[in-house]
């Protein structure tokens, strides 16, 4: 008879938020498909060697496991030591927080704080027709979209936000990445989806919109320099043509 007890539960709970903290890690680096190899390769070694107890195939592939480990660890040493000291720091428990919060004590004028001047920014802009990438980070890091633009760290305001994006502006190109209620860096490069469904008459900035959408967690606003619209792309899907208190209400979303 299996005994299942409290141990198990905690064991399968802590071997869950591992991988789940994993898949984030290889999603900033953008190596999802290696821990998809190697979870399958796992996989395939716990079948031979535990389940169907084949013991020259289980010795190759326990040698395998063991040099294996020491490869990912030279390779991903920099993640790695990223993902420790993430948590190491308080937002290493930010999972614990977030199961006693309630969406009472989420709040909402303080987000709206710095969510209005990119709104209203975003208003001014489609109105005079001025192109815009505007990146809001979400629970996934965004830190290697933010090094290839140029750094800023900023209080976030819609005559800066504005100014960026003005047509003579260096930095009118590429994306604004915010995060911690921060300009990061402006003039960014965001990866381009492949999607063939996305309709002709959207540009290039909608196409990079969906691309890191389809990556990250991350909201993208877009507004078109050829129609003056605005577009917001979250989780690979496109809310065209949104309204600015429609736009606010999904930036607001947690």
């Amino acid at each position: 008879m299996i005994h299942f007890g409290i141990k198990d539960l905690i064991d399968i709970l802590l071997v869950a938020f591992f991988l789940y903290e994993t898949y984030l890690l290889m999603r900033k680096t953008g190596t999802t498909a290696i821990f998809l190899g190697v979870l399958a390769f796992i996989a395939i070694w716990i079948l031979v060697s535990q389940v169907f107890e084949m013991r020259l195939m289980g010795a190759i592939l326990d040698k395998f496991i063991s040099v294996g480990f020491i490869l990912l660890v030279i390779v991903f040493q920099k993640e790695i030591r990223e993902f420790l000291q993430a948590l190491g720091s308080n937002k290493g428990l930010g999972f614990i927080k977030k199961l006693f919060k309630s969406k009472t004590e989420t709040n909402i004028d303080e987000n709206l704080t710095y969510i209005m001047p990119i709104v209203m920014a975003s208003m001014d802009m489609a109105k005079r027709k001025e192109g815009a990438l505007i990146v809001i980070q979400q629970s996934i890091p965004l830190d290697r979209f933010i090094e290839t633009g140029e750094i800023l760290n900023a209080t976030i305001s819609s005559p800066l936000i504005e100014n960026i994006f003005f047509k003579n502006s260096p930095l009118h190109d590429g994306a604004m990445i915010i995060a911690e209620k921060k300009i990061k860096a402006a003039a960014c490069i965001l990866p381009v989806s492949q999607n063939h469904d996305i309709p002709k008459h959207l540009g290039l900035r909608h196409r990079s919109a969906l691309g890191l959408s389809q990556e990250t967690d991350a909201k993208v606003i877009i507004v078109s320099e050829e129609t003056g619209k605005i577009s917001l792309a979250h989780k690979g899907e496109f809310i065209l043509n949104i309204s600015a208190e429609e736009l606010q209400k999904k930036l607001v979303e947690e």
